[in-house]
């Protein structure tokens, strides 16, 4: 099929080069010019495990190009709408770009197209969409809504082996045209309306974000009690009903969809006139958990004040280089702020990093060698795999203290080895 993605973010990227590999000849479309410049060149504006190769790999092949050119769109059976939808200081999304780009599409679309809503948005935003598109364009379309359920990092081998795929429209026409175009995922497809579509993707990332908030709920009490967290997530996970994934404590989620997601639903469901303090609640357990580690790093060492703490770990997430609301911001600010000498290492995200305001006083370094070198303490805020290769011989001739905030390590081993070793909900 031809396929116009507009938008080349996270999702947008993805979408478009997966859908290239299954043989789709794809058009990605940004007014972001120097970003469709650096893909043209072949560079990636963001780091995902396995983008790469599939961009290039399809570029190549001539199934995949790049533009700023929204006339581009003409000749696609299918136009995904893939661009941010940044929450505003209520917490509501910002829904303008997603009004600009119908806007757009109905200035230049000259054919039927399903015009595919991908970006996460409030309910009934595809019925307002229609209007806008109605309003403008002089041929047939059609709306449909189709979320999707990527996870940073492992973005690529979620489009390719999705659970389910959510097809939303009131259109027989466009959920067959969606329908052949999943085809060769092979997966189960659920066909919904397009309100069901919508809420389906903030109920799922508003249950993950409640998950993860349980687990770090249990890891406070389990460290008061003289319980281990993984243990107790694992025994209640290990239930059918309730499912092991997305129960891992550790220093809060964050990443651009969950904190953004939750709170968009909460004023969904305040719109509705729903009670929302569920999610209120998820939402403030998460915010705290950052300043619960500092806590426990306070407690072990006293005074911070000229203190020298290495830190690996800044993106949200291993896999990723995404910096938005990522844990280590509060928490590096707040060392900070308490007197500590932060040095830092992460493997993907330090560009993105140094851009942040809150990180303008702290030092960043190019290896866990010189992270470590001469530290006080360490402290471990992304789980990089790498991070498991560590030299623990040296870390020890600089300190024997470290605080793991994604539970990394075996704790009787750390300890055997004679660290003072602290993690999260395990004593």
């Amino acid at each position: 099929m031809k396929v116009a993605v507009i938008g080349t973010g996270y999702v947008g990227l993805t979408q478009a080069a997966c859908l290239a590999e299954l043989g789709n000849e794809v058009i990605g479309i940004d007014n972001n010019s120097s970003k469709i410049q650096m893909l043209n060149s072949g560079e990636m504006p963001i780091y995902e495990n396995g983008m790469k190769p599939i961009v290039i790999s399809n570029m190549k092949e001539g199934r995949l190009k790049f533009t700023t050119d929204i006339n581009e769109i003409n000749g696609s059976q299918i136009i995904f709408i893939c661009v941010g939808t940044p929450p505003g200081s209520d917490g509501k999304p910002n829904l303008s770009y997603v009004e600009n780009v119908a806007n757009q599409i109905g200035n230049v679309l000259k054919h039927y197209a399903v015009i595919v809503e991908k970006s996460t948005v409030p309910v009934r935003t595809a019925d307002w969409m229609k209007l806008i598109l109605r309003n403008k364009l002089k041929t047939d379309f059609d709306v449909a809504v189709n979320p999707e359920f990527l996870r940073e990092g492992t973005a690529v081998d979620d489009f390719f082996y999705p659970d389910r795929i959510v097809v939303g429209t009131d259109s027989p026409k466009a959920d067959a045209v969606l329908s052949e175009l999943y085809k060769p995922l092979n997966a189960p497809i659920l066909h919904v309306s397009l309100e069901s579509a919508e809420l389906i993707k903030h109920g799922s990332n508003a249950f993950l974000a409640m998950k993860i908030s349980y687990a770090n709920m249990f890891s406070r009490l389990c460290e008061k009690a003289g319980a281990d967290v993984e243990t107790v997530m694992k025994g209640i996970g290990l239930d059918k009903r309730i499912g092991e994934s997305f129960f891992r404590a550790g220093i809060g989620y964050g990443g651009f969809c969950f904190p953004k997601d939750l709170d968009a639903f909460v004023s969904v469901l305040e719109d509705h006139n729903v009670d929302a303090s569920l999610l209120k609640a998820v939402k403030k357990l998460n915010d705290s958990q950052a300043e619960h580690f500092v806590n426990k790093i306070v407690s072990v060492m006293g005074s911070l004040k000229d203190k020298r703490i290495g830190v690996l770990g800044l993106a949200f997430k291993a896999g990723t280089d995404d910096m938005r609301l990522a844990p280590s911001i509060p928490i590096i600010s707040k060392l900070h702020s308490l007197g500590a000498n932060i040095y830092a290492y992460d493997p993907k995200s330090m560009d993105n990093a140094k851009a942040i305001d809150e990180f303008k006083n702290i030092n960043f370094v190019s290896s866990m060698c010189q992270a470590v070198e001469g530290c006080d303490a360490l402290a471990i805020l992304t789980e990089w795999p790498e991070f498991r290769d560590l030299d623990f011989n040296k870390v020890k001739e600089s300190t024997n203290l470290i605080f793991d905030g994604r539970n990394m390590f075996n704790i009787n081993r750390m300890r055997s080895a004679g660290f003072s070793y602290h993690s999260i909900g395990r004593k």
